[in-house]
């Protein structure tokens, strides 16, 4: 029977489960992962993050066998498995196109894997009801799976991933093919089955809202090296670079110099902070939200700009504005005209301060933003990376 955890339990057992320890791999001569070095710990939602071709899928193949690294160790509970077959891990995965045998229907499919494993018909069906029951898939057992929408096949593959009990669930952007209302659906049911199997399950997207709705850790990957691992909250609040503070949300990122502890002047203006530690006069980049700055007449604004454009976005307005040529964007439920000249304010929570890296200067102001190009890029994500 497979166990049910509470999350007080879960606390209370965590371990480490998985460890990736100066991992390399390189493909035809180019190196797609360089000195990677991982914790992932029993009961535990990850999510590896990143855009196209960062190393995140070739991570998640490591893991389960479909690759070997050239360099490093994979430690499972601390025995290392470089050499260990993927069918002898006791990983399941479920890829982006569920891979589900057209042939036979919903019931057959889940039971596939126990069968290969000569379980007696009795458990098998008390094992599948059980499966049934997690994926709310029960009075499906008949249904031809072509027949089936796009959520419940990959509600099926899920199930027939878990029903084996493996130690780990491996899931390789199993959503990119949903529409989005019921790609937001599936990411409130796998929390929920990950939170009450207790299965470690470690996830790939390159889908910023699904790594910050989902999971207990995220780490963020670009150009083959981990750039942060921290907790939803963390990643958004405080990014380690320009890449991430770019990549997670939205970010207006800026040149600044750290003046002094709590003191940073960036926009030629000097601002508060809450940040310290840096040297005095560090130049530095400066991150800030576009749900933290305030619009406010121009005489009680620290900075002024000229309104370029105004987007409705449902619950607000996307504002860009130019300051002394840098464009801004600002998040506000107020409406502001465009073309309008308009003041801003920002607290000094809501300046974030990072170190420079090589990342600087690669990201920053709205001059070239873009919702198609986005969804583009979107589109385009590579499956293999």
């Amino acid at each position: 029977m497979l166990n049910f955890y509470s999350k007080e339990f879960l606390c209370g057992m965590e371990k480490k489960l998985i460890e990736l320890k100066n991992i390399c791999k390189s493909f035809d001569g180019e190196r797609v992962l360089s000195n990677v070095d991982l914790y992932i710990h029993d009961h535990e939602f990850i999510t590896l993050l990143g855009p196209s071709g960062c190393g995140k899928t070739t991570t998640l193949r490591i893991i389960g066998g479909f690759e070997t690294p050239d360099e490093g160790d994979l430690y499972f509970e601390g025995e290392r498995i470089n050499d260990v077959p993927s069918h002898r891990r006791n990983v399941n995965t479920v890829f982006q196109r569920y891979a589900l045998f057209p042939h036979l229907n919903v019931y057959d499919n889940i039971a596939f894997g126990l069968r290969i494993k000569k379980v007696k018909e009795a458990e098998i069906s008390e094992r599948v009801s059980e499966m049934l029951a997690l994926v709310n898939l029960k009075g499906f057992e008949k249904r031809n799976v072509s027949l089936l929408s796009g959520g419940q096949q990959q509600r099926v593959a899920i199930a027939r991933a878990l029903i084996n009990q493996p130690e780990v669930l491996l899931l390789d952007e199993p959503l990119a093919a949903l529409d989005l209302k019921l790609r937001k659906d599936m990411q409130v049911e796998l929390k929920n089955i990950q939170t009450k199997t207790g299965i470690t399950f470690i996830y790939v997207t390159h889908d910023q809202e699904e790594a910050l709705s989902m999971s207990d850790t995220v780490v963020v990957m670009a150009d083959g090296k981990i750039q942060q691992i921290g907790t939803p909250i963390d990643i958004y609040n405080e990014p380690v670079n320009a890449f991430v503070a770019d990549f997670i949300g939205e970010s207006n990122i800026l040149d600044g110099v750290m003046i002094k502890d709590f003191c940073v002047k960036f926009a030629s203006h000097t601002f508060d902070c809450l940040d310290k530690g840096f040297l005095p006069n560090e130049p530095v980049d400066v991150v800030v939200r576009p749900e933290d700055v305030d619009v406010v007449p121009v005489e009680k604004g620290m900075l002024s700009g000229l309104v370029t454009s105004v987007t409705f976005k449902g619950v607000h307005y996307e504002i860009i504005v130019d300051i002394d040529g840098f464009k801004w964007m600002i998040q506000s439920t107020d409406y502001v005209a465009p073309n309008s000249i308009i003041g801003v304010y920002i607290e000094p929570d809501a300046i974030h301060i990072m170190k420079k890296s090589e990342y600087s200067n690669m990201f920053g102001d709205y001059s070239t933003f873009s919702d198609e190009m986005e969804h583009l890029s979107d589109v385009t994500e590579d499956e293999e990376e």
